[in-house]
């Protein structure tokens, strides 16, 4: 067994930690943690980590944590009914070699990990998917998956949210940190929208990337914020940069229909800028309270065709342009982890990690 652990209150710290193989119990399985993607949306559920719990879904020794992936496992072992070894499974995963799960709810599609210490954790995160099944597999596209579906299911959640109260028809949606997955997905979606405009917010060194995606109706830097025209607006605020934020607030004023706050990319920076701020107060966009509302609306079944049907053409768009970045081992994790956390990587190029 072997953990990689960073620092909960000094983010640049990590370590690599071994230990013995878990013994697992009736009604549980122990899952082989194979390949997992590591983008910025990993540092927001590490800077995030104690506000919002992510700490607690994979719960290791006292001031370190296991930063959340998303990725591809198997079942090595299993003491539990309708869990085979061999199956191989998606879904929320630790960056470690093992992970013990008490598999609940199993169908053909897979099943819930009803480890009492996730009971109170948000719902959308315990899933684990039967590729066999899984109507968003194909085992050519596991890189994107691993990289793109968890970042895309919060653009679709998005792009969903900002339709459903009437803010794609209330003047240009501005997307902060426009050349991160997050905000490229939702740019991609609201681009299918007939008569919505969208406005990418980026470094100056990032807009020739963003400006030839082609998906953002305009690309300004942060610098020419105060160039925008006045009127209403909504901003959906992916870099979590304060000081853009009160740019952004301090320029459309009670024009902004609504702030809404989304990743913290530029995690150094977050919380900078605060203080009063004129227009709407900025709130969280929670990902997981979005999908359990679909889930009532549409149904499970029903939400996943629906972000399933989007996915398709939004990955194979992705895949012309997005690059992958190998590696092998946990030493690869580390140091592929502290290129992300230091902002090191290329928007057209993400950390794809193997640890079988």
């Amino acid at each position: 067994m072997a953990d990689f652990l960073v620092k909960r209150d000094d983010l640049r710290e990590c370590r690599i930690a071994e230990s013995e193989t878990p013994e697992i119990g009736p009604g549980q399985a122990l899952l082989r943690v194979d390949t997992f993607g590591l983008t910025a949306n990993n540092v927001t559920y590490a800077v995030m980590g104690e506000s919002m719990s992510y700490w607690d879904f994979f719960p290791t020794e006292e001031g370190w944590g296991r930063v959340p992936m998303w990725g591809f496992a198997e079942v090595e072992r299993s003491e539990a009914e309708g869990i085979e070894p061999g199956t191989r499974l998606y879904g929320y995963l630790p960056p470690s070699s093992h992970l013990v799960v008490t598999p609940v709810a199993v169908d053909g599609s897979g099943f819930v990990d009803g480890s009492p210490h996730r009971a109170a954790l948000p719902s959308a995160y315990h899933r684990y998917l039967a590729s066999d099944a899984d109507s968003f597999y194909r085992a050519e596209t596991e890189a994107m998956q691993m990289l793109l579906r968890p970042l895309f299911f919060t653009s679709f959640m998005i792009d969903d949210e900002l339709d459903d109260e009437g803010l794609t028809g209330r003047g240009p949606i501005l997307i902060s940190s426009a050349s991160s997955k997050t905000a490229i997905g939702v740019a991609f979606l609201l681009a299918q929208r007939e008569g919505v405009e969208t406005v990418g917010l980026t470094s100056a060194s990032s807009t020739g990337f963003v400006e030839g995606l082609g998906i953002y109706g305009s690309t300004v830097s942060y610098e020419e914020i105060g160039s925008l025209q006045k009127g209403p607006a909504t901003y959906v605020d992916v870099s979590g940069n304060g000081e853009v934020r009160a740019a952004i607030h301090n320029h459309f004023g009670d024009d902004l229909a609504r702030s809404m706050a989304v990743g913290v990319t530029h995690w150094e920076d977050f919380g900078s800028g605060g203080g009063e701020l004129p227009g709407p107060r900025p709130e969280l966009f929670f990902a997981p309270d979005r999908i359990v509302k679909r889930g009532e609306d549409w149904g499970r079944a029903g939400l996943e065709q629906r972000a399933a049907a989007a996915w398709n053409p939004f990955c194979e768009w992705a895949g012309g342009w997005l690059g992958t970045i190998p590696g092998h081992g946990f030493e690869a994790v580390q140091s592929a982890y502290l290129e992300v956390l230091e902002g090191r990587v290329s928007p057209k190029s993400a950390h794809v990690l193997s640890l079988s």
